[in-house]
């Protein structure tokens, strides 16, 4: 029996006025994997995002969350996902545990499964000890804590991340990175929109890269690291006079382009089995080098490769 997909985006397009901000885009999402949005500011991320959550009307396209229309289901669909914007939904006056049952209770729970449920998710995001205290005491991290805490209450099988360490100190960011990681080990699918390319690289199973509102890219942050290009060879020439014949001798076994600065030379390798070559006939050559590095491409590399100039 086949299974039903988490999300599927069909041709989804929305136009303002008229520009095009999100251009025929599909895919799909799998049940239980953390799927990245990525893309730079103003590319339709979020608009996508909007789209798929049912806070905004698509010009054309469909969207369907466990096999249902957001459209013609859309009261079931909004069942089925939690969403965690990028700036807090709670109210600053009242405590994190009043906020929580507030929250509780509109999402139909008894005043008792209300009260459980609250000091669950007090203990789960490390909130038990400012739990009476007003959130306008509150750090960032702690108030984007308990924002993913509301947006869990319901136990939802989906859940929508929108930038959710954004402005967080790189403490906070680890914390709510296990935190997530934890969300996915219980089942949960998440879709994650953020800035930070380590993060994606770090927490999403595939990534998507939305650029001018089109799809450029899809793919595991690995396999977009292998279509960028072959690993870096960086390393320092230790006289300045046998700096151009190591750049020669580079672009001759690598057939590719080398880079230099000053005696830093830098060259793409397209496989592994090049490196012992090159050493060696470095070696032969007689030409020192030193602070030698082997760099794999990171998820900047291929957001930089899809997105820079591209029209």
């Amino acid at each position: 029996m086949t299974q039903v997909q988490a999300i599927d985006v069909q041709h989804l397009t929305k136009k303002f006025d008229q520009k095009l901000v999100v251009d025929d885009v599909s895919f799909t999402v799998k049940q239980g994997e953390v799927f990245g949005l990525l893309g730079p500011n103003g590319a339709g991320k979020t608009t996508i995002l909007r789209m798929m959550t049912t806070l905004l009307k698509a010009t054309q396209g469909s969207v369907q969350i466990f096999g249902h229309d957001t459209v013609k289901e859309g009261r079931v669909a909004r069942s089925l996902f939690g969403l965690t914007g990028q700036y807090a939904s709670v109210d600053e006056d009242i405590s994190a545990r009043e906020n929580l049952m507030i929250f509780s209770r509109l999402n139909g729970l008894s005043r008792t499964a209300a009260k459980a449920r609250t000091t669950e998710l007090l203990e789960t995001f490390s909130l038990v000890e400012s739990a009476d205290k007003s959130l306008k005491n509150f750090s960032g991290g702690m108030r984007r804590r308990l924002d993913l805490a509301v947006s869990l209450i319901t136990r939802p099988a989906l859940i929508f991340l929108d930038e959710p360490t954004t402005g967080l100190d790189p403490r906070t960011r680890t914390q709510m990175w296990a935190t997530i990681r934890d969300l996915v080990a219980q089942g949960s699918t998440i879709v994650l929109t953020t800035q930070y390319l380590d993060e994606a690289d770090q927490l999403a199973d595939r990534v998507a890269v939305i650029d001018h509102g089109k799809l450029v890219k899809i793919g595991t942050p690995t396999e977009l690291k292998q279509q960028v290009g072959g690993t870096t060879l960086q390393f320092t020439v230790a006289q300045p006079a046998e700096v151009n014949p190591a750049i020669k001798l580079l672009a001759d076994r690598l057939h590719a382009a080398v880079q230099h600065s000053g005696q830093r030379v830098s060259a793409r390798l397209t496989a592994a089995t090049q490196l012992a070559p090159v050493l060696t006939a470095l070696q032969q050559a007689q030409i020192s080098v030193s602070h030698l590095t082997v760099q794999e491409p990171s998820l900047d590399d291929v957001f930089m490769d899809l997105t820079v100039g591209k029209n």
